[in-house]
């Protein structure tokens, strides 16, 4: 799935998973999932928003992965990124291009 950075003030930054995507990819009501960073996993709570229209998740380790990969372009804009399941509630976390990101998309697309 495609997801996309959200900063929240300087040095706080984490994902917009989009409210599509949690209804697809996201077992209802769930607490936590566990994000592989490059060769790191580590664990990040969902806030009760990520269920009521705020699909967002924010953990400082998570911050400093993204910030480390200085994804914002010049103007400050968000980052498509690639969420990719693997396993129950496990989700790796890759930087993505436009072109790759979107062959991620039409690839997580429902068959018509």
């Amino acid at each position: 799935m495609v997801v996309r950075t959200q900063r929240r003030a300087p040095g706080v930054t984490g994902l917009d998973v989009g409210f599509h995507n949690v209804q697809r990819y996201f077992t209802p009501g769930l607490h936590h999932v566990e994000l592989q960073l490059d060769h790191v996993q580590i664990v990040c709570e969902l806030a009760p928003d990520f269920w009521n229209g705020h699909p967002e998740i924010y953990d400082p380790r998570l911050c400093a992965w993204l910030e480390s990969k200085n994804l914002h372009t010049r103007c400050g804009s968000a980052a498509t990124l690639a969420l990719i399941p693997a396993g129950n509630n496990i989700f790796r976390l890759t930087t993505a291009s436009r072109q790759s990101a979107a062959r991620v998309q039409v690839a997580s697309s429902p068959a018509a």
